[in-house]
């Protein structure tokens, strides 16, 4: 028996490689299918199944190009309605795989077709459960992405029943491989390990400790930030079918010069730089969005950009092909071009972030200054500057009507990659006077700033 976790941390997505006797299957792969082809014929095996848990809201899967490609058939569980062909296992279907067994575990809840995969190995024994956004370390998948066709309380309750009739029901041994980690918005709270077992998180998880029915629904209910838009446009692509990525990447990879990039702007497409902070504060083109290669690029380009928007990109040199393929793994198709040999081929004017350190902040806010904080609210709920005002990144810019856009801000995230992205939104929005603070919230601790936490803040109110 040979498994193996696939992370992408762009996507905070997990894919799975199951082998036994020179046959695989794959679990929920991510739209390039590199990575498992390259694996399985290195490892001299052939890929006979393409397990999906469910209709993927936060990226496009690879399952119909892998299945071109192989011959594998691909597997969802109950109420799966597609437009391509898979077989929909019955829930409790065993699929033998060289010495091992696969169970169907129709699981709803997350979404209706939700369903997990059991594992047996070479004797029988329950060895590891593939849980989809079923169950993640620390958390469950979040039950609002049916966009009204079924309210969040309806599926909640499918999911308490999945998991009390299913999950807590496995051996405690029973390895947990759930389809997402942390910074994926497919739930609230994902823990930082990848996997984990079905004992510690009966332990541990909030969700799995619910006293009741009501209480689950609560719980999990409460606090669930908007869902990204382009989340229900990839669960549709999903469900439907798509184009090969191959052709997407090919189409998309198109050199520009100065003056054709120029004149797509003009046209009304958007640029996104994908440098680093760094590189982008020194000079870009006025109106640039910059999401960095460096993060959780893919993500936050579906967060804070419509699908349908077209798109240009600046890169660094040899960066091109790969910014491409990833905004065309969560369905991001529409790019003109890139402006070919980077931001030095750019003949006309530039503009540039300022950034100081976190121990200048003191003196800048003595002037006027006020600090606006992007991060997340559970992180602004721990702890933040004092008077600091919270607008997080992925609101923006509707959370920014409110604010004058002539006033000195200092802004601010953890570490430094959202900050210039929130300044870059601001800047396109008419924002004349931002400051970045390097190193984000920790780099702030450690000057010695003012914080407090949430609750402290509102007893100073």
């Amino acid at each position: 028996m040979y498994i193996q976790q696939l992370y992408t941390n762009c996507l905070a997505e997990a894919a799975y490689y199951i082998e036994s006797d020179g046959e695989a299957a794959v679990i929920d792969p991510i739209r390039e299918t590199e990575p498992y082809l390259e694996l399985a014929a290195e490892r001299g095996a052939e890929i006979k199944y393409i397990f999906e848990t469910h209709f993927h809201a936060d990226f496009v899967s690879g399952h119909i190009d892998l299945s071109k490609k192989t011959g594998a058939k691909i597997i969802y569980g109950p109420m799966a309605e597609t437009k391509y062909e898979v077989l929909n296992a019955n829930d409790g279907q065993i699929f033998s795989l060289g010495k091992l067994k696969i169970k169907t575990m129709h699981t709803p809840g997350h979404t209706p077709e939700s369903t997990c995969y059991l594992l047996f190995d070479e004797n029988g024994k329950a060895h590891a459960v593939f849980t989809g956004d079923t169950l993640f370390v620390g958390d469950v998948g979040r039950p609002d992405l049916l966009d009204g066709k079924m309210t969040s309380e309806e599926l909640a309750s499918m999911l308490y029943d999945s998991l009390n009739q299913k999950i807590k029901t496995l051996p405690d041994e029973v390895i947990v491989y759930p389809a997402h980690g942390p910074g994926s918005a497919c739930g609230k709270n994902i823990g930082k390990e990848t996997f984990s077992t079905i004992g510690e998180q009966k332990k541990f998880n909030y969700a799995l400790k619910a006293k009741d029915r009501s209480q689950f629904i609560k719980e999990v209910t409460d606090g669930i930030m908007p869902p990204p838009n382009y989340f229900f446009e990839d669960a549709r692509i999903n469900k439907d079918g798509y184009t090969s990525v191959d052709d997407v990447v090919k189409r998309n990879n198109n050199p520009l010069t100065a003056d054709q990039f120029a004149q797509a702007i003009k046209n009304g497409a958007l640029i996104v730089d994908t440098r680093e902070a760094n590189d982008f504060e020194k000079g870009f083109i006025p109106g640039s969005i910059n999401i960095g290669l460096n993060g959780q690029y893919a993500i936050w380009t579906g967060t804070l950009i419509d699908i349908n928007q077209e798109l240009l990109l600046v890169t660094e040199p040899g960066k091109e092909s790969e910014s491409v393929l990833r905004l065309a793994r969560v369905g991001y198709e529409k790019i003109f071009g890139y402006l070919n040999g980077g931001i030095a081929s750019w003949n006309k004017n530039l503009e540039q972030v300022k950034s100081i350190q976190p121990t200048s902040m003191k003196k800048e806010m003595a002037l006027g200054a006020e600090v606006i904080d992007v991060r997340k609210p559970g992180e602004w709920a721990v702890s933040h500057v004092k008077d600091a005002t919270f607008l997080p990144l992925a609101n923006m810019p509707a959370n920014l009507k409110p604010l004058d856009k002539t006033k000195y801000y200092l802004v601010h995230c953890g570490g430094g990659y959202r900050s210039m992205t929130a300044i870059s939104l601001m800047k396109r929005d008419g924002f004349t006077n931002l400051t970045n603070i390097y190193g984000g919230f920790g780099a702030i601790q450690n000057a010695g700033l003012e914080v407090v936490s949430e609750e402290e803040s509102l007893i100073v109110k």
